[in-house]
């Protein structure tokens, strides 16, 4: 049983023609998520695996950026961490979801 707001809203005015399907509002809000899922949320999930796919196949000599922005290179991968070198004489240890990018040492760097 449909509310009673949502079946005045579903009624045509007395005296006027329907406006077809799509004057309806529940299947104009499940255009919408429609449209949110291809618009918004299926390119974060392909950008996630991807960058997940990229953390995977980390290796020596990598350049990183981490969530909190700091620019390394990385020196050595372990199962959950990631040691980071910042500057000369200076490593960091991260654990893995704190690389935000991952630019390959054979590539160009994105500037």
């Amino acid at each position: 049983m449909m509310p009673h707001f949502l079946t005045l809203l579903a009624q045509a005015p007395a005296g006027q023609p329907s406006g077809g399907i799509l004057s309806n509002p529940l299947v104009m809000m499940g255009l919408m998520v429609v449209m949110f899922y291809f618009l918004l949320i299926r390119p974060q999930q392909r950008q996630r695996k991807e960058l997940e796919k990229r953390i995977a196949s980390l290796q020596k000599g990598d350049e990183v950026v981490t969530t909190a922005g700091i620019h390394a290179i990385v020196h050595n991968v372990k199962d959950r961490t990631v040691v980071l070198k910042v500057a000369e004489g200076t490593l960091m240890e991260f654990d893995k979801p704190a690389v935000a990018t991952v630019l390959k040492k054979d590539s160009p760097a994105v500037k």
